[in-house]
């Protein structure tokens, strides 16, 4: 994979897998799918400064979290689909 290092409160996110069957065992056809809302962080950036104030990450490399179905800009790199997004877009951390 390509090295990316994200700036400032930004984080690279890599999304789960989106389902292929429903819990009934439905296999969804791929026009139907619902884009996924939860992936793993796979970068972070050091942070941002606020008035002068250096405000640390919150998240780090490998927290499960979960975003806005809209969030961040979808890059393709090396054949494989990541999602980069502002800290700001993360809802919460999967425990």
């Amino acid at each position: 994979m390509a090295s990316i290092k994200p700036l400032g409160d930004r984080v690279l996110v890599r999304p789960d897998v989106a389902e292929e069957k429903t819990a009934s065992g439905i296999i969804i056809p791929d026009t139907a799918k619902e884009k996924p809302q939860r992936g793993t962080i796979v970068a972070a950036g050091p942070g941002k400064y606020e008035n002068g104030t250096k405000i640390d990450m919150s998240v780090k490399e490998g927290d499960t979290v979960l975003y806005g179905k809209y969030s961040g800009t979808e890059l393709n790199l090396d054949g494989e689909d990541f999602l980069i997004m502002r800290e700001s877009d993360i809802l919460g951390i999967v425990g």
